[in-house]
């Protein structure tokens, strides 16, 4: 997933499809087959690209990796929450509620 915020893109680079400028923030789920260095060259890649916050979500333990455009990393645990920083000011996204179980059906299924 990633978001780029509406002031970056012209009404033309909208409309032709494929946006070529790098994302404020790109997110990456990890999954059980991602090897651990690829998924490190693709931050970097993001990185070097200009892309200032990535969020890397780790499902099976619960946790979150947020890296920065001045190299700096956050780990996250399951008590804490993603935080949009400059990039999406006042987004708040707790990881319990990423995790959290959906509600069951009004039939109880």
């Amino acid at each position: 997933m990633s978001f780029i915020a509406r002031g970056r893109l012209t009404r033309a680079q909208y409309r032709e499809g494929h946006v070529r400028i790098p994302p404020d923030l790109a997110v990456e789920v990890v999954s059980p087959h991602d090897r651990v260095n690829e998924l490190e060259d693709t931050i970097q890649e993001y990185l070097t690209a200009g892309v200032r916050l990535v969020w890397v979500v780790h499902p099976t333990n619960k946790t979150a990796t947020v890296y920065r455009q001045n190299r700096t990393a956050t780990h996250l645990g399951p008590e804490d929450s993603l935080d949009g920083e400059g990039v999406l000011p006042g987004f708040r996204c707790a990881l319990a509620d990423l995790y959290a179980e959906p509600p069951e059906d009004e039939d109880g299924a």
